[in-house]
């Protein structure tokens, strides 16, 4: 028998994030996932009318194909990949993975021209088309999260799918209020952060895109960066695991780095000079993503968060940074984890993790739960 919780999502990944209209085609690319998803949204797509396209992968044969790339492989996967991307107007990507860590032995310089030739193809997807990209609940996922397999799915399906209309419609003030400032200002252990967002727009991101979901964006102007951050949750990325990473800023550069493998965050912040400086700034408010579980759809979520991203800028919020590199590092600031300020033209807007003016309440958890 079909999970329900699998139609009651895939009516949201093809209802309210994607808005499939009649004749649109969309791709649905899968990794590592049951096939009851699969065809769950299959069917969900046919019933708006559209017309589905599947792509079943597994991170094992991908790592395998990453650890020996060559030019001329991945350049021939990036063009077909291209003329796949153009014929399509929707991308729903579900993510699974039974270990977070396997691409982890791939050698970085395969890695990185892997990245550099399928970017064109990952701007095409971000730029081009209606998107929404997600995970699937694993066991690896739980235990990461601390959960049992069954209590994680439990919270994977709540979180996925709650009220995100209603977020939407509480996170308006806060971007008219981004959108209307300068200078920004983070306080907190091991930070002391400041740059501008001057007449860069802020982005709401409540479901349309990520699933889970919940924060609003923008972008620091790419050389007002000044002082430092100590981010306090951990982080995988590239398959590498990272923890207490600190980067100290002058000028917009990141001109000091270091963490729990300083000599491999030091490698990926050299993929490009574009690395070493900021592409987006982040506040999180999801009211059920409470603890760091490695998984940056996840955790970048966090209620009473931040995340501030080295690397590639959004065309919608940019500064004109450009990198193969987009790492969001995440900083939560609730009591619990140290506490901290964020200040817009000098004026508190968020404290402990908990927005304090009278218009941005209804961000705060117990509002939004």
């Amino acid at each position: 028998m079909q999970d329900p919780r699998y139609d009651q999502l895939a009516e949201v990944l093809t209802g309210y994030s994607t808005r499939l209209q009649s004749g649109e085609k969309v791709l649905i690319d899968t990794f590592d996932v049951p096939v009851e998803i699969v065809v769950a949204l299959i069917r969900k797509a046919r019933e708006r009318g559209a017309i589905p396209l599947a792509n079943l992968q597994s991170n094992v044969v991908n790592r395998e194909l990453l650890r020996e790339a060559e030019e001329n492989q991945y350049q021939l996967i990036a063009e077909y990949e291209m003329v796949r991307m153009k014929g399509v107007t929707a991308y729903i990507a579900v993510r699974g993975s039974n270990n977070i860590t396997e691409q982890s032995d791939v050698p970085p310089d395969r890695m990185k021209l892997a990245m550099k030739l399928l970017k064109p193809v990952l701007d095409q997807r971000v730029n081009k088309t209606k998107w929404v990209v997600l995970r699937w609940p694993t066991s690896s996922m739980a235990q990461m999260a601390g959960m049992s397999t069954e209590a994680f799915e439990d919270f994977f399906f709540r979180v996925c799918t709650l009220n995100y209309s209603k977020m939407e419609a509480a996170m308006k003030p806060l971007v008219a209020l981004m959108n209307d400032t300068d200078r920004v200002r983070i306080t907190g252990p091991g930070t002391d952060l400041s740059f501008s967002i001057r007449g860069i727009p802020t982005i709401a991101c409540s479901g349309a895109h990520n699933i889970p979901d919940g924060e609003a964006f923008t972008c620091p102007v790419k050389d007002s960066v000044q002082g430092h951050i100590q981010f306090n949750a951990p982080t995988i990325y590239q398959g590498t695991a990272f923890d207490s990473i600190k980067l100290a800023f002058k000028n917009g550069r990141i001109t000091d780095a270091t963490g729990s493998n300083t000599t491999r965050i030091n490698e990926i912040l050299d993929t490009d000079d574009g690395a070493r400086f900021i592409g987006e700034f982040a506040l999180g408010f999801n009211p059920f993503v409470l603890e760091p579980m490695r998984d940056i759809l996840f955790d970048e979520k966090i209620a009473g968060s931040f995340h501030f991203t080295p690397g590639q800028a959004y065309d919608v919020a940019d500064n004109g940074n450009r990198s193969q590199v987009h790492w969001d590092l995440v900083c939560i600031q609730r009591p619990e984890y140290g506490g901290g300020e964020i200040y817009f033209d000098d004026k508190l807007v968020r404290k402990d993790g908990k927005f304090v003016l009278a218009e941005l309440k209804a961000l705060n958890p117990e509002n939004l739960e």
